[in-house]
């Protein structure tokens, strides 16, 4: 008898804690869901216009702007929903949970929140926004965003590395097409029998002949070395508006220019290699001589 007594207040007493649970997680996701859809549909994006429309010719303080504001979204549409389920009273007054989950964002957060100082430095630097071309110690590529813990960079190879704003901080950055103009310095190896004056003209006539190469300031061509085997000639020319794929085509397009015209005026771009072997084998009743050999 005292079992079949204690069993429904038991049953009872579960289905009650379930009920609160339920009613609890309830409040919670109805509060974080109201304040996140409001702030993500409405507050966001409102305050992400305002941002784009003063600061136009910088895209990284957009994209920055939405990230943190995003963040912050979150966190306070926590703290609603932790306020909506009855724990509010919990958070004011307890000393311990404070202490406790500061303690833990001390420890866990370390590397975020430095990653987090390191990023608002970058998106405050002028010289790092989105779209340069930026050369790190670890690869190179073009700006995409500006995140909370990383920078996302597109790689030469079309691949999205993301880098920890600690790492770009921490490291020195080059930005070699960080200008509207970029100057290309392109070199051939001419041969010491070939009439280098000439040479010299040809290279120089092929940058000014090609459209995407500004003519001010004017392509140049001139000698750089007297090597060993070759006479290095150095063709400069400026392009503007520099992007990666730009220049690349650019490199690309000119030497393919350089050896059609030089094939074409018959002038050797590189020589032979000054290192000639010759000589001959003979073969008499079975017997194999010893081959000779000169180097020229």
């Amino acid at each position: 008898m005292i079992g079949q007594v204690s069993s429904p207040e038991w049953v009872t007493d579960v289905v009650s804690a379930y009920d609160q649970v339920l009613s609890e997680m309830f409040w919670f996701v109805a509060g974080f869901g109201i304040v996140y859809l409001v702030g993500q549909i409405v507050l966001i994006p409102f305050l992400t216009r305002v941002v784009r429309s003063r600061n136009r010719n910088n895209p990284t303080i957009e994209t920055a702007t939405e990230t943190y504001l995003r963040v912050v979204l979150i966190g306070f549409a926590t703290l609603t929903g932790i306020i909506a389920a009855g724990y509010g009273r919990i958070l004011s007054e307890s000393a311990v949970v404070i202490a406790a989950i500061t303690f833990a964002l001390g420890i866990a957060g370390q590397q975020v929140f430095g990653s987090l100082i390191s990023g608002m430095f970058l998106v405050a630097d002028p010289d790092f926004n989105v779209g340069d071309w930026i050369e790190w110690p670890g690869g190179n590529g073009t700006i995409e965003a500006v995140d909370f813990r990383v920078t996302r960079v597109r790689t030469p190879n079309n691949e999205t590395v993301s880098i920890p704003n600690t790492e770009l901080t921490n490291n020195s950055i080059k930005r070699p097409y960080g200008r509207s103009r970029y100057r290309i310095t392109e070199q051939v190896y001419v041969a010491y029998d070939e009439d280098t004056e000439r040479a010299l003209m040809e290279l120089q006539q092929i940058a000014i002949n090609y459209e995407a190469i500004l003519g001010d300031p004017a392509p140049t061509a001139r000698i750089v070395e007297l090597g060993e085997n070759a006479i290095t000639v150095q063709a400069e020319f400026w392009i503007e508006d520099p992007a990666r794929s730009d220049i690349v085509t650019a490199r690309s397009d000119f030497r393919r220019s350089v050896k059609r015209h030089f094939d074409e005026e018959d002038i050797t771009l590189a020589p032979p290699s000054a290192q000639l072997l010759s000589g001959k084998i003979d073969v008499t009743d079975g017997k194999t001589e010893s081959p000779t050999s000169n180097s020229e």
